[in-house]
This record gives C-alpha cells, sequence and structure tokens, in this order.
C-alpha cells in the first residue's frame, strides 16, 4: 500500500474516532420507555363522527397557556413518521389528567364523555375517551404523542395550533405504556454487564486464536462500539431495549470481517512461503484484504438489506432495532477495513514483529484448518442425507406451528399485557386460576423472576375495569401487587404491526434473492435463501413448542437471523465460486467440500465470538432479553449448519442438473494470423 493511500486511511480513521468521541463524551443518549421508565401515551387522529351536533360546553377547564409545549417530531426509530409531542405545564398536566379521568367515568356514548377543544367559540374537535383511559386517573405523565400519518407540514400547523389554545383533530388512543423506572434501570444494568462478559469473553477468544492480529481486532472492535454508539447518539435515535440488544448483538458479529480477512491472511502466508512471509508479513495481509473484500461486501449488503428493510416497513422499536443494525454493519466495515488494517501495518513494521512470525498470527493456519486441509471432510457425497435430516426438522417444526400454535403478543392482536411484581412469591398454576376467577380464562399467565415473584398477564381487553380486576384477582393471590410494565395496545394498531411485520420479512426474502441471484447466479441465490428460509422456519418452530410468545422483540431477532443466514451461506459460496474459476476439471462436489474446509474455521471462530454476547445476554439479560437472545443463539447455531447442510449440497445439487452455459472458446479464420488472445 503507498504511503499516500496510508496516510488517507489514517487521516480518515483520525477523523472518525475523534468525532466519535466528541459526541459521545458531549451529546447524552435519548433513552426510550423501556429503559428509562415513564408513561407513554400515543394518540391518533380520526375523523370526527358528528362535526354537525351540538354539545353543552362546561366552564373552561384548560388553556392553551397550559401546554408547555408542541413539537413536529420525526421519529425515525418509533416508526411513526412525523409526530406532535405535547408536554404540559405541572398545574396543567394535573389539570389534564383530572379532565380526561372524569371524561373517562361516563358511559360509552355519553356525550360526558368527550372533551371538547374549542377555538374563537367554535368546537374543532370533541374526541371520546377510550377504554385504555383510567376512570379518575386520566392521561398522566404530563406528555402524550399525537400520530396520524402527518407530512412534515401538517405537524408543524398542528404543533402551531394546539400550542396557541387549539386541537383541529379528534383522538383515539392505540397505544399506552408504562414502565417503572426500576425495570428500566435494571435493563440497562443487565444489557451493560451482559456487553462487557459478553465481549471481554470474545477479545479474550480473538486474542487466544489470533495473537497479535486477534489484540489489533479487539482494539478496532472497542473503538467500533465508540463509533456505533456515537452515530446512535448523532441521529437523535431513541435507544429501546430492543435496540440496545441490537446494538450489542452487532458488537458481537462485528468480529466476521475481522476472522475473515485473518483466515485469508493465514492461506496468503502459507502460499508465499515462510521466508518471503517473514522479510515482509505486511504482503500476505495486504493480499488478505484485497480477496476478502468480495465476501465482507456481499455478507455486509445483505444484512444492510435486511436493516433497511426493518427501518422501511417495519414500525415501533423494531425499525429503531434496524436503524441499531446498519449502524453496526457500516461501523463494522470502517473499522474492519480500515482501522484494523492500519493497526495491523503498523505492528507488522515493527522488527520486534518480524523477528516473531509466530507472534502474529499468520504463521500458522491453526489445528483445524490444518486438520481439515490433510483430510477435507466428504459431505457433499451424502447430498440426501443431509436433505432427509433437513426436511425432518422442517417436519417438527411445522408441526409445532400447527398443533401449538404460534402465539402472537399484544403488539400484533392488540390487547394489554402487564407485568406485576407480588409482595409474595406464586406458582403459575395459582396465579392463571386467580386471573380465570376474575373472568379471563383466555388469558396468558407467566411467573418469573425471585421464587415467581413476577407475574406477567396478557389479556385481550384493554379496558381499565378489566385491569381492576385483574389487579384485585392477584392481590388475593400473591398479596399486594405492584404493577411494573402496563402495555396497552389498540387493535387497530396491532393489526398495522402485524401486516408490517409480515411485509418486512417477505420483502427481506425477496430482496436477498434478487441481490445474490445478481452477484452469483439463480442457483446459488435459490440455496442461500432456502437455507435462510429453513433457519427462520426452525426458530419460528421452536418458539411455538416452547409456548413463548412473537413479539416485535422476536421479530427483530428473526430478521437478524434472516441476516446472519444469508451472510454465513454467502462466505461459503463466494470461496466456491473463487475455486471453480481455478480449480480445473475438479468435480463441483469436491470443490464444495474444499469450500467448507477452507472457511469452517472462520465460520466456527465467527459463530463463538456471537455466542459469547448472546450467551451472556441470556442469562442476564432479563425476560425481554432472554427470548431474544434465545432466538438468535437458535438462529446462529442452526445458521451455521444450514450453510453446510443445506446451501452447499442444494447448490451443488441445482449446478449439476442445470449448469451454467459455457462461452464457446475464440476460433482463428483464414484471413487473420497471429496469437488468438
Amino acid at each position: 500500500m503507498s504511503s499516500s493511500a496510508v496516510l488517507r486511511r489514517a487521516l480518515l480513521a483520525l477523523v472518525v474516532v475523534g468525532l466519535a468521541l466528541w459526541t459521545a463524551l458531549t451529546t447524552s443518549p435519548r433513552l426510550g420507555l423501556d429503559l428509562r421508565g415513564g408513561t407513554r401515551i400515543v394518540l391518533q387522529t380520526q375523523d370526527a363522527p358528528g362535526t354537525g351536533g351540538f354539545l353543552a360546553l362546561a366552564a373552561p377547564a384548560l388553556t392553551g397557556d397550559g401546554v408547555k409545549s408542541a413539537d413536529a417530531v420525526l421519529d425515525p426509530t418509533g416508526g411513526r413518521g412525523w409526530t406532535v409531542d405535547l408536554a404540559f405545564r405541572d398545574g396543567a398536566a394535573a389539570d389534564w389528567a383530572r379532565l380526561t379521568g372524569e371524561a373517562a367515568c361516563a358511559p360509552a356514548g355519553d356525550p360526558a364523555r368527550r372533551v371538547a377543544i374549542v377555538l374563537d367559540g367554535r368546537i374543532v374537535s370533541a374526541p371520546a375517551m377510550q377504554t385504555g383511559v383510567a376512570c379518575g386517573a386520566g392521561i398522566a405523565g404530563g406528555a402524550t404523542q399525537i400520530t396520524g400519518g402527518f407530512s412534515a407540514e401538517e405537524a408543524r400547523d398542528l404543533a402551531a395550533l394546539v400550542e396557541g389554545g387549539a386541537l383541529p383533530v379528534p383522538v383515539t388512543t392505540v397505544e399506552q405504556s408504562t414502565v417503572g423506572p426500576t425495570l428500566g434501570a435494571e435493563a440497562i444494568r443487565a444489557s451493560a454487564l451482559a456487553a462487557v462478559i459478553g465481549l471481554a469473553c470474545t477479545g479474550v477468544f480473538v486474542i487466544a486464536v489470533y495473537r497479535l492480529l486477534g489484540l489489533l481486532a479487539t482494539i478496532a472492535l472497542l473503538l467500533y462500539g465508540l463509533i456505533s454508539y456515537a452515530a446512535v447518539v448523532a441521529l437523535g435515535a431513541t435507544l429501546t431495549l430492543p435496540g440496545l440488544a441490537g446494538f450489542v448483538l452487532a458488537v458481537g458479529i462485528a468480529v466476521d470481517a475481522n476472522v475473515l480477512v485473518f483466515e485469508r491472511a493465514r492461506e496468503e502466508y502459507a502460499a508465499l512461503g515462510r521466508s518471503a512471509a517473514t522479510r515482509d508479513p505486511r504482503r500476505p495481509l495486504a493480499a488478505a484484504f484485497g480477496k476478502a473484500w468480495s465476501a465482507v461486501a456481499d455478507s455486509n449488503v445483505t444484512t444492510l438489506l435486511a436493516a433497511g428493510l426493518l427501518f422501511a416497513f417495519a414500525t415501533g422499536p423494531v425499525k429503531g432495532f434496524g436503524v441499531t443494525l446498519a449502524i453496526g454493519v457500516l461501523a463494522s466495515m470502517v473499522t474492519a477495513m480500515v482501522i484494523t488494517r492500519l493497526l495491523a501495518d503498523a505492528a507488522l513494521a515493527l522488527p520486534a514483529v518480524r523477528r516473531r512470525p509466530r507472534l502474529t498470527g499468520m504463521a500458522g493456519l491453526g489445528r483445524l484448518r490444518t486438520r481439515l486441509n490433510r483430510e477435507a471432510p466428504r459431505l457433499m457425497v451424502h447430498r440426501r442425507r443431509w436433505f432427509t435430516v433437513s426436511t425432518a426438522l422442517l417436519l417438527v417444526a411445522l408441526a409445532g406451528i400447527g398443533v401449538r400454535g404460534v402465539e402472537l403478543g399484544v403488539e400484533f392482536t392488540g390487547g394489554r399485557d402487564v407485568q406485576y411484581t407480588a409482595t409474595r412469591p406464586v406458582d403459575a398454576d395459582a396465579a392463571r386460576a386467580a386471573v380465570t376467577a376474575a373472568g379471563f380464562p383466555d388469558a396468558v399467565v407467566q411467573t418469573t423472576g425471585d421464587g415467581g415473584r413476577d407475574v406477567t398477564v396478557r389479556v385481550g381487553e384493554t379496558g381499565d375495569a378489566a385491569h381492576t380486576r385483574i389487579t384485585e384477582a392477584l392481590t388475593e393471590a400473591a398479596g399486594p401487587v405492584t404493577v411494573e410494565r402496563d402495555d396497552l395496545i389498540g387493535p387497530s394498531l396491532g393489526g398495522e404491526l402485524r401486516t408490517h411485520a409480515l411485509l418486512a420479512l417477505g420483502l427481506a426474502v425477496a430482496a436477498q434473492l434478487v441481490y445474490l441471484s445478481v452477484r452469483f447466479r439463480w442457483t446459488y441465490a435459490l440455496a442461500a435463501v432456502a437455507a435462510m428460509v429453513q433457519d427462520v422456519l426452525l426458530v419460528v418452530g421452536l418458539f411455538a413448542w416452547l409456548g413463548k410468545p412473537v413479539d416485535s422483540v422476536f421479530l427483530a431477532a428473526l430478521l437478524t437471523v434472516v441476516g446472519y443466514s444469508v451472510n454465513d451461506s454467502v462466505v461459503v459460496l463466494d470461496r466456491l465460486r473463487e475455486l471453480r474459476r481455478k480449480g480445473g476439471r475438479l468435480p463441483l462436489a469436491d470443490l464444495a467440500d474444499r469450500a467448507v474446509a477452507q472457511t469452517l474455521p472462520r465460520t466456527v471462530n465467527t459463530g463463538i465470538g456471537a455466542l459469547f454476547v448472546l450467551a451472556a445476554l441470556a442469562v442476564l439479560g432479563g425476560d425481554t432479553l432472554t427470548d431474544f437472545s434465545v432466538a438468535l443463539l437458535a438462529g446462529v447455531v442452526l445458521g451455521m449448519a444450514s450453510t453446510v447442510f443445506t446451501a452447499l449440497p442444494l447448490t451443488v445439487t441445482l449446478e449439476t442438473r442445470t449448469p451454467a452455459p459455457t462461452r464457446p472458446a475464440p476460433t482463428r479464420t483464414a484471413d487473420r494470423t497471429g496469437a488468438v488472445v
């Protein structure tokens, strides 16, 4: 690499790290409700029924002076587009809660259930309180968010009118979330601890395998974490629990690009010869960066496609997960291809390092690679056996989906999901019996935590009366209970989230197929996507058999499995394509076996790095992150297996049956002379 190129890379790295450090030190993160605690009410605008009727107005209870602020806000991670965020002054916040609480006590259909908004003596809106607003309590918290698919101009106009004293459209409550501050703080603590433990284990593992290069990669990973965090903060993205999990996971998987390059460097070192490589160990490393670029780019683009579709079509926390995942992928490419390379070039230029070639981590192929080179596995001759095993696993998964059914969370069905902390331990059967006796036989009741003191209840009803009956029933069974989290999703919003989730998943599969068909061949693309679909169905089937809910966090995990599975397959298929170009007359099945042997160390090392982080999240991350981690643990293991036992055998089968057309060799004509090139 020329000195000018080194200088450009160094300046780029210095600027990026400097800006990231400055941003991280000067800007506070914007925490989501699930991390900071509090209450959020999401309101949706709708046409007012009867804007031609008559209402008898009482004396004004709240004026525009009570509105502290009304801001048009672009919500890039919450999935709501342009919204209007309202904040009330201290006294007005109490008045708003009292006013809405009194209105919520009136019977459904009673005009007294409406809150009229008046401008210049004219009623511009009279929204009725929805069943999710508690009688007597009203909309508390001093803040409200209005959504309605606004354009930027509409949101700004609405904010100006509200702050001036008028709300021009009626609203309904479609989502209400309450999270206790203790629960949010616990989520941050658990996630941070899991990140530290998981990344420490990953760093130790990488250093043990790749020595000096592993140490430099660990330093680059720490800088990667800084850059990713700074990018999230600089964009003003709301950091939610799924987003935080995605951030931690992305740090764990970021080692993949480094492992790809280091395994290539070992190959180039061996091909160059020990004497030449010892004289200048930067040569095999430079060749490795050049040859690994194709696999790094393809695998990261497939993940970016999944992240982009999450941002475009998903809603709520899943959209935020897509943002953090995309940021993580881009930051990974910068740190691996720029920062790691700069650090490695500088270290390998030192005379002390050149005198100790084994210190670099490139001087040997490693035990696994050496053993595989000595005797490559003969996997492709047993293609029918692997297809039979895959089919059997799919049938088991589909049986779970068909027999047990997929338990959709309240985000996708609408309803209420409340987590309580009981005074004394209670087993799941006793809690379930109490809730059933209260009139909710279809409720999903689970107990976790210290001796079963944490009780989660999911019901389809969203009204305050139902919530009160359940709380009273649990109090009788387990003593006084405290509400730690209360999520209410209206049925219309649940249907919208479910539709968007299925759309995002379907488009992710289609986008992967199109991209891989362009970059490889349709046979390669179909094999990789088939393996990915298999992984998705197996994870869904696992959750069906375990009876775990499928919610927005699970969807984020599932779409990460999509990206990871294709990522893994792309690396092996890229090596198969390279071997075919220079493989001469060797049968395709033999080349596929060689591709597995040459890429298996990378697959194992990358998988172990991700498993460290996921295992820490599963053990320490709490209920929500445990399900997320279980889904991804299954996805990572299945992704590694499906690449070898589904994607490669299917590629060989398809290529054998429909080989690529060969171009005719150039011929010499009678009126031409000279060599044919």
